[in-house]
């Protein structure tokens, strides 16, 4: 059985009809997306259909890529209110050398490039940005007092982790020197402040990781990408999303970003929604836009790391490190505002 890249088709047929209950054998895949994240696949055998995802191709970058993490938390906000797929199995390293999460088939609508996005009218398109904020602050409001939430991560000196994290990440995945990152970090590490709350945190909320009703496209029909999920500061979450509006973003989806559209709520707009909805104050804004900014020059120079490898799969890389050295200097500008 030959099928795509990263997946051994007899291996998972093998694991399916020993884990799935309504299996029936014959198992094709194809690939969906390949490279900026995890590699994901659209699985069926000829009557259900799921979604695998599995680490990306070659060296991992540590604490990334977490396939149990991302099982986990689906499994356990389901029946929160917050949209997700419905988890279905998770398998360790022992069947395709790599461990992988399969979750049910949520069918809709993936808004990632502005061709995407020219299918929706203004009105459509600020009432998805809306909604997805106010998914976003659902999130937030979860209770991780008890139950698998409350062991998802350690929130005290959350912000002074991810300052760190990031900034080592940078030191394994770097491809050349950029001064701004040496300077951006030193900012960040000095002015980092307490924790303004904590919930949970999808850390990589963005229009083109929600799956939207194609009849409705306000209606969130599910979140995905769950894999650096923790509990944390919420107003993390708030600041990346609005960090990927930014048009120096765009490079990392191939030049062509609906999070970067000028159609898009702009940020004030976006941080007053959630405000509204979350009943939240935004607190120490420009220390948490920096944090945004280093984190996603990192994951830019990350896939660039990877693409260099050539261990992406699809089109559209090209490009991704022309956003690392620009991201990083607008953190610089950020965190002095």
């Amino acid at each position: 059985m030959s099928g795509p890249d990263g997946l051994d088709l007899a291996a998972l047929d093998t694991f399916l009809a020993a884990n799935v209950d309504g299996y029936r054998g014959g198992v094709t895949a194809e690939l969906v997306s390949g490279g900026r994240s995890n590699l994901t696949y659209r699985v069926t055998d000829g009557t259900h259909v799921w979604i695998l995802r599995r680490p990306p191709l070659g060296t991992l970058t540590p604490s990334a890529h977490d396939m149990g993490r991302e099982f986990r938390v689906t499994a356990a906000l389901a029946g929160t209110g917050v949209p997700v797929a419905p988890a279905v199995a998770l398998a360790d390293d022992s069947v395709l050398g790599v461990p992988f999460a399969l979750t049910g088939f949520v069918d809709g609508i993936v808004v990632r490039s502005e061709d995407d996005l020219a299918a929706l009218d203004d009105p459509t398109v600020h009432a998805v940005a809306f909604s997805l904020v106010d998914t976003l602050a659902a999130l937030h409001a979860v209770d991780v007092t008890t139950g698998p939430l409350a062991g998802l991560g350690r929130p005290a000196g959350y912000l002074r982790r991810q300052v760190e994290r990031w900034y080592g990440q940078w030191q394994r995945v770097a491809t050349r020197e950029i001064r701004d990152v040496d300077t951006h970090y030193r900012l960040l590490d000095d002015t980092c402040p307490a924790e303004s709350d904590h919930a949970v945190v999808h850390g990589d909320f963005r229009i083109d990781n929600a799956i939207l009703d194609a009849g409705h496209p306000a209606t969130i029909r599910a979140l995905v990408d769950w894999e650096m999920a923790t509990l944390g500061d919420p107003l993390a979450d708030l600041a990346l999303h609005t960090v990927y509006g930014d048009p120096t973003f765009a490079p990392v989806l191939a030049g062509s970003a609906a999070s970067t559209s000028s159609r898009m709520p702009s940020t004030a707009e976006l941080v007053e929604r959630y405000t509204v909805t979350s009943g939240r104050t935004v607190r120490h804004w420009a220390f948490h836009r920096g944090l945004a900014y280093l984190k996603a020059a990192v994951i830019a120079e990350g896939i660039h790391a990877r693409h260099l490898r050539g261990d992406t799969r699809g089109e559209g890389f090209a490009t991704i490190g022309e956003a690392t050295a620009p991201l990083a200097a607008a953190g610089v500008v950020a965190v002095h505002a």
